[in-house]
């Protein structure tokens, strides 16, 4: 199963408790750390994708988009070991061009160190949005001159594998321009809890009712 996840309502969590932002952004990382062990123990589970950054997140305010680079670097070099543990391949997607050369030294030697590891492939979407991903693919099929398919376009998106069950958290029923071609017959669940309230039992709940559901993909 290819999980992929909307992770939020951190700022809104804060907000709600009369703390800051950033203070929902921190213990929003905790949570990343349950459901990702969660998802490593869980063998229906191969492909963990989560939305940690989007390209429209660079509209924010400055500090709080610095203090969220602050944190994936901290956060990458504090759970490797966690990574390492639970046999979890660490991928990313989206344009990280735009990151500093530390956090992308970081990204890169996080995906070294794991790459070999099995359980579970945990991809977080960084300067992702799907329609900026679907454009890089069309204009590398034009630069290569490869006919434009749908299989050819699919190959070439930043993850092919298509979402079986996609979440989305806090109450909000949108897709945010997350994974848009590769959800094209995903089932999606929309819980009111907000990311940082997000349970390894919530997930479990949600999952037990996606096996239930029957998939038709287009057919009777």
């Amino acid at each position: 199963m290819h999980l992929a996840i909307i992770m939020d309502g951190n700022g809104r969590w804060a907000k709600k408790r009369g703390l800051k932002r950033i203070e929902g952004h921190k213990k929003g990382a905790e949570v990343v750390k349950e459901i990702t062990t969660y998802c490593a123990d869980n063998p229906d589970i191969e492909i963990l994708t989560l939305y940690a950054f989007s390209t429209e997140n660079w509209k924010r305010p400055k500090m709080e988009v610095e203090f969220l680079m602050k944190l994936l670097d901290n956060w990458l070099k504090k759970e490797l070991d966690t990574y390492i543990k639970n046999d979890v391949k660490f991928e990313t997607i989206g344009d990280i061009s735009k990151f500093s050369d530390k956090l992308k030294k970081r990204i890169s030697h996080t995906k070294e160190v794991t790459k070999n590891n099995k359980k579970l492939t945990q991809i977080l979407a960084l300067n992702y949005g799907a329609r900026d991903e679907i454009t890089r693919a069309v204009k590398k099929l034009i630069e290569t001159k490869e006919e434009i398919t749908e299989e050819n376009i699919q190959k070439n998106l930043d993850i092919s594998r298509d979402v079986d069950l996609l979440i989305r958290t806090s109450g909000e029923i949108r897709l945010s321009n997350f994974l848009l071609w590769q959800i094209a017959y995903a089932e999606m669940f929309f819980t009111k809890s907000f990311w940082p309230d997000f349970t390894s039992k919530e997930l479990e709940a949600i999952i037990n009712d996606f096996k239930k559901r029957e998939r038709r993909f287009g057919g009777i």
